[in-house]
């Protein structure tokens, strides 16, 4: 599989577990505030396959999964032959991804090829050609929250508060996704520049509107 990135150890990325992060290339939304540009496009440089394998071989006594991230892993065909390489070793599998591709999402599930999902929810539907430059995939990716809420597969939506976003916008995505996990994560201003972030402030008082209405609300990047 083409992989564009590798983080040897992440205490961060996989909730509850010591993991190595692999990142692959290519992506169908461009999200304003995106930070992994360098992956939109052919790589400048990539990760040789194997030496992520002997790395995880390696470091088997220490680390307890494996999270790909992208870009958009679901792009990659030869993902499930990733994957079944990576379950064969004993590793857990968290997956990042934006929900356009419902159907390897069900595949990888019933192949129990993934244990944990990351999904981003970009905007309310209404805006997200707007934000992310994907309105044609608003549909796949309705499917998508609809099939991870009753698959029982845990998981979690997450939403980056970027400043085109408001408070009422996050209003929305969280009534959209519960009652699962939703987690709000504080913009930051990408290499390419770009407006301020909305003050700390602004995102605890979502979290309590969103709280105060029952939805299971997490700030990350937030002191």
């Amino acid at each position: 599989m083409l992989i564009a990135g590798f983080n040897k150890t992440s205490l961060l990325d996989f909730p509850g577990k010591i993991s190595a992060v692999v990142f692959t290339p290519y992506c169908n939304m461009r999200c304003t505030y995106c930070h992994n540009l360098h992956l939109l496009s052919d790589p400048s440089q990539t990760v040789d396959e194997e030496a992520v394998f002997e790395h995880l071989r390696k470091r088997r006594d220490l680390l307890q999964g494996l999270v790909v991230t992208g870009g958009e892993p679901t792009l990659r065909p030869d993902l499930p032959l990733f994957l079944h390489r990576v379950k064969e070793m004993g590793f857990q599998i968290k997956l990042d991804t934006n929900g356009s591709d419902p159907q390897m999402l069900r595949s990888l599930a019933q192949s129990r090829l993934i244990d944990y999902v990351a999904m981003d929810i970009k905007a309310p539907w209404d805006r997200y050609e707007q934000i992310a430059g994907a309105g044609r995939w608003v549909s796949l990716v309705q499917e998508s929250v609809r099939w991870l809420q009753e698959s029982g597969l845990p998981h979690e939506f997450r939403t980056t508060f970027c400043p085109q976003l408001s408070m009422g916008d996050i209003a929305l995505i969280g009534q959209t996704v519960f009652p699962s996990p939703y987690f709000l994560q504080q913009y930051r201003v990408p290499a390419q520049g770009g407006p301020a972030p909305h003050p700390a402030t602004l995102l605890k008082q979502t979290q309590t509107l969103l709280l105060n209405h029952g939805v299971s609300c997490t700030l990350r990047g937030v002191d």
